[in-house]
């Protein structure tokens, strides 16, 4: 018997995707052009599902602060931060992660997943309570699972439901941490967080929100859901990435707590990992001053984003509730959701194959990340390709009609649309159980 025999259902569901034509894993891009296009086995493609929503991968001024620094301070650091890793530009950039957030700390990560890792296995313990939306990324339950905390999942996007589980801790003694996300990565919706930082303040909790797919994008200012639903003071944590809208590598936490920087010796995944290269850093901070000096970035995301969601939800194909830059199609089944991927693929459109159980109610998805640096004419492309591609499979037969009563309330990125066949606020995607399976979890 092999120690590896656990994972044949896995293997088996691998093998299932490979059997069709390519797979995720393999696609092996010959080189990336820019932002929004790519060769892929001799043809462009028009990339559609990197994250890259801001455009800054091929930015020359972040391109230049990361060569400079490439030349100047060499490839790595070799070091943790408590060795040898804390050079210069790694204090700076705390510091200006701290003042664009209006914080008094921050701590950067080498990896958005590994601040999430890091910060929700450190600062709730044993006796504590964390309570986490149940779509949450798996970052997040991972950061629950190494931790002692006792860990609670309510409804997705749900306050009422939030609200239920911290009434049945009323009596136990311990801290509750909520954890929540600015935009969601499956679908793109926003969390209710008015309304969750109500619920915070009502029960004495403490609030996290992990804007790695808002940073750069939501807000007057770039500073994600909690600035664009005005709660940044009802704020404990904000958990971060540079791999998306920052356009390089890395994670980060700010924090108004007053005894956080206690966490630098606290947290081993901050402790006991080497920091991140001179060049990331140089290129993560002028890709921040870029967020903060060029709101036309956010304005043409949005753009975007609205063309993209609109263009496909005239075709009548079921998407998530919310314009954002992340546009994901439900498909019928898992093995229309290959078949319709192989075909974009072939069509010249790299876009995400999302599977059960990694997706809200297991619906398979193929989901889009549209970027500032996307053209009309490449939206429009897209839109043409997926609705052929749609039709050919029996996905659409015909554009949606809605009727005249649908109500529409408008707002940067965070539209509250018709949702006729696909309604969830309020309902869990997750909700068949009421808890992380971690040790300690009884509520």
């Amino acid at each position: 018997m092999s120690i590896l025999d656990k994972f044949k259902a896995l293997q088996g569901a691998y093998d299932t995707v490979q059997s069709a034509g390519q797979d995720p894993f393999s696609v092996c891009f010959d080189e990336v052009l820019s932002p929004s296009e790519a060769v892929l086995k001799g043809q462009r493609v028009i990339l559609l599902g990197t994250n890259n929503y801001l455009g800054l991968t091929f930015d020359r001024s972040c391109v230049d602060k990361a060569v400079d620094a490439l030349m100047q301070a060499g490839t790595g650091t070799t070091g943790s931060r408590i060795a040898n890793g804390t050079y210069g530009n790694h204090a700076e950039l705390e510091r200006r992660l701290a003042a664009f957030y209006g914080f008094r700390s921050a701590m950067v990560f080498s990896t958005g997943y590994q601040a999430n890792l890091g910060i929700l296995s450190t600062v709730a313990g044993r006796g504590d309570h964390i309570l986490i939306d149940a779509d949450s990324h798996a970052s997040i339950y991972d950061g629950c699972r190494l931790g002692n905390a006792e860990v609670i999942r309510f409804r997705h996007n749900d306050p009422d439901d939030l609200a239920r589980r911290l009434s049945r801790l009323k009596d136990q003694p311990g801290n509750r941490l909520i954890v929540v996300e600015g935009i969601y990565s499956m679908l793109g919706d926003t969390a209710p967080l008015k309304e969750i930082a109500a619920v915070k303040r009502e029960w004495n909790a403490h609030l996290l929100v992990d804007e790695a797919h808002s940073l750069g994008v939501l807000g007057c200012n770039g500073r994600g859901l909690i600035e664009q639903a005005g709660v940044e003071e009802d704020v404990d944590f904000v958990v971060g990435t540079f791999s998306k809208s920052l356009g390089a590598v890395g994670g980060f936490c700010v924090s108004n707590l007053p005894d956080f920087d206690v966490l630098r010796i606290a947290c081993r995944p901050y402790m006991f990992t080497a920091s991140l290269p001179p060049s990331v850093i140089a290129s993560v901070t002028q890709a921040l001053t870029r967020v903060q000096e060029d709101p036309g970035l956010r304005a043409r995301l949005n753009i975007n984003a609205q063309r993209l969601y609109r263009g496909l939800e005239a075709e009548g194909f079921i998407l998530g509730p919310q314009v954002s830059p992340i546009v994901s199609i439900r498909m019928p089944s898992t093995e229309v959701a290959i078949a319709f991927w192989n075909a974009l693929l072939e069509a010249g459109i790299y876009l995400n194959l999302a599977l059960p159980p990694a997706t809200p109610d297991n619906a398979p998805l193929l989901r889009s990340s549209v970027s500032a640096a996307h053209s009309g004419t490449q939206i429009d492309t897209v839109i043409a390709t997926i609705t052929a591609i749609g039709r050919e499979l029996g996905v659409v037969t015909q554009p949606a009609r809605r009727p005249e009563s649908a109500k529409r309330q408008s707002g940067l990125l965070g539209e509250v649309l018709w949702q006729g066949n696909h309604s969830q606020q309020g309902q869990g995607h997750g909700h068949r159980h009421d808890h992380v399976p971690v040790a300690g979890s009884t509520l």
